[in-house]
């Protein structure tokens, strides 16, 4: 799953007539649930990390499971 901006997604979704779905993450099972389905469906998708993601898992963490899960 390719790293892409924001501007380049927004802009085939566009123009492609689709909804890009945004999820805010916490764990591990949620960050692979929400890939894997993604990787399915070849759809793009926002992962999204709350504050109080990143007081309950850490920053640090929840980055290094996003970049295993792509």
């Amino acid at each position: 799953m390719p790293l892409v901006t924001s501007k380049e997604m927004f802009k085939k979704a566009y123009e492609g007539g689709y909804a890009i779905g945004a999820f805010n993450v916490n764990n591990m099972e949620i960050i692979q649930g929400i890939t894997e389905a993604a990787k399915e469906e070849n759809a793009p998708l926002i992962l999204q990390v709350s504050s109080g993601a990143r007081n309950y898992a850490k920053h640090v963490y929840l980055m290094k499971l996003i970049a295993a899960a792509i």
